[in-house]
């Protein structure tokens, strides 16, 4: 069944290379976890080359694009969320390190973190997960598990015993 879900999509359309996460998303275990280290490289050079707006107005549009590239991806290949669409956990880990200082420890930190919440789903995220459908459905749970993950990763840093 994956492997023709899969077929209904193509790395050479741009939409779908987008949504699948670099082609990380076709990981054939734990896509979400590739398409999050995917989203490492981007995360490091936006952080280092970038001013905190400007990377927060990138997050937020990729977020919002994702919208469309995740709903445009599922429809293609007719189903709501397939594991392969991952540029949910693209957006979500950009979040997840808006304003944190970009070293090896924060930035592991804030992996396991948003891997933790994302896999885990806590009250909100698993009610959007279940309630919410298409791009936004598809988006609106890694987002918030981006917020959370942010929110613990600047409260670990903020602790004296960090």
């Amino acid at each position: 069944m994956q492997a023709e879900l899969r077929q209904r999509v193509s790395l050479k359309n741009p939409v779908h290379f987008l949504a699948l996460g670099f082609g990380s998303g076709l990981a054939p275990k734990a896509p979400g976890t590739f398409g999050t280290l995917a989203a490492l490289p981007l995360v490091l050079v936006l952080g280092l080359f970038t001013s905190l707006p400007i990377y927060i107005a990138l997050c937020v549009l990729f977020s919002l694009a994702g919208i469309w590239l995740c709903g445009r991806t599922a429809e293609d290949m007719q189903v709501h969320d397939d594991s392969s669409i991952v540029w949910d956990e693209v957006a979500g880990m950009m979040i997840t390190m808006i304003a944190v200082p970009l070293t090896w420890q924060n930035v592991v930190l804030g992996f396991i973190l948003f891997r933790l919440f994302d896999i885990a789903k806590p009250w909100p995220i698993s009610y959007l997960d279940k309630h919410v459908h298409g791009g936004f459905g598809i988006m609106v749970d890694d987002v918030l598990a981006g917020v959370f993950s942010l929110v613990c990763v600047h409260l670990f840093l903020a602790s004296p015993w960090f």
